[in-house]
């Protein structure tokens, strides 16, 4: 019988973890915090901890605020783009990644800094002027919970400035974790299986608008889990480049595949793909003939991306399994890059 990895245990308890966090409601101090007309709104944070902020920084956007979504190493190459009049929200699910470290340590011209992490003690946290706790518990190895919680701490903050609707926020987040734990136990061996069959097996992960940061998130976790390289790509840019990867051996996994995509660069890049003799994944409810769909919401929610992350868990693991590795245990990193 084959032992569960921590990692797989983690992904059990995201349901719980989820439902601590809607148990507390949002901060109603950060309301306040959003009231106010920033010059600028920088969104930073390292690993999947930065591709979390992605879908806030599109809402912020459309809403007409001036925001940027800059990883935290090259926020230290740019610390210009802080202003005094900035509102800086950072990321970092255990408050002690390196990055985050020498940015606290630097000093900054911001206004205000927003501190999500699940570390009340850690500098991140103590740094804060708002300090808002993922309540995703101890994780063991490769990010779970604490990327979901984050997920819905992102939501409630754009919610906070009117850029999407605070109450179905809320009842997205009390409804989603019955959702995952249909999820939790998802077997995708066969298409680890078919992805890795090939002698130079190729893997990549595409992801339109919002769930452009799950596709980033599943290449991120799935080589770390897994020991296979995968890459992440955001919509259309596989097609520049990396489309040379195609043909036999490749593996190409479309996270947000609607139906309402069938005819757009989304199905077009599928049935170009097909074509070469790729094996094509899609997580959502688009069905195209010759591609493998796993069944998902693909509506651009909250729900999706959280039902679409833990689809991007579950792969990781099926990946690393037949890799021949413990899903998610570490060979040469650790939990907390503590090191620039």
């Amino acid at each position: 019988m084959m032992n569960t990895s921590p990692f797989e245990q983690n992904i059990r308890e995201q349901p719980e973890a989820l439902r601590a966090l809607a148990g507390e409601g949002p901060d109603e101090r950060l309301a306040q915090l959003c009231d106010r007309s920033w010059e600028r709104i920088v969104l930073t944070g390292m690993g999947s901890s930065h591709t979390v902020g992605l879908p806030t920084w599109r809402a912020l956007t459309r809403h007409g605020r001036a925001a940027w979504n800059v990883d935290a190493g090259q926020l230290l190459d740019a610390p210009e783009l802080i202003t005094p009049d900035t509102l800086v929200i950072a990321t970092s699910q255990s408050g002690a990644s390196a990055e985050i470290v020498e940015l606290l340590d630097r000093g900054t011209r911001a206004g205000a800094l927003i501190g999500i992490a699940a570390d009340e003690t850690s500098p991140l946290a103590q740094a804060a002027d708002l300090y808002l706790p993922l309540r995703s518990g101890e994780e063991a190895t490769v990010s779970t919970k604490s990327y979901l919680n984050s997920l819905v701490v992102h939501h409630r903050i754009a919610a906070s400035f009117g850029a999407i609707d605070g109450l179905a926020v809320e009842a997205q987040l009390t409804a989603s974790p019955h959702a995952i734990e249909a999820l939790v136990d998802l077997d995708l061996t066969g298409i680890a299986q078919s992805a890795l069959a090939a002698q130079s097996p190729r893997l990549a992960t595409i992801g339109w608008a919002d769930s452009a940061a799950t596709a980033l998130f599943a290449a991120l976790i799935g080589k770390e889990s897994s020991k296979v390289p995968i890459e992440g790509f955001v919509g259309g840019e596989f097609r520049h480049g990396p489309y040379e990867l195609a043909g036999p051996g490749f593996t190409g996994v479309f996270f947000g595949a609607s139906r309402e995509d069938v005819d757009g660069p989304l199905g077009r890049i599928v049935r170009d793909l097909l074509a070469s003799g790729a094996l094509v994944v899609l997580v959502g409810d688009l069905q195209i003939e010759g591609a493998t769909t796993v069944d998902a919401r693909a509506d651009r929610s909250l729900s999706a991306l959280l039902e679409q992350s833990v689809v991007a868990q579950r792969l990781a693991v099926a990946i690393a399994r037949e890799n021949g590795v413990v899903p998610g245990a570490f060979a040469y990193g650790s939990k907390i890059t503590a090191t620039l």
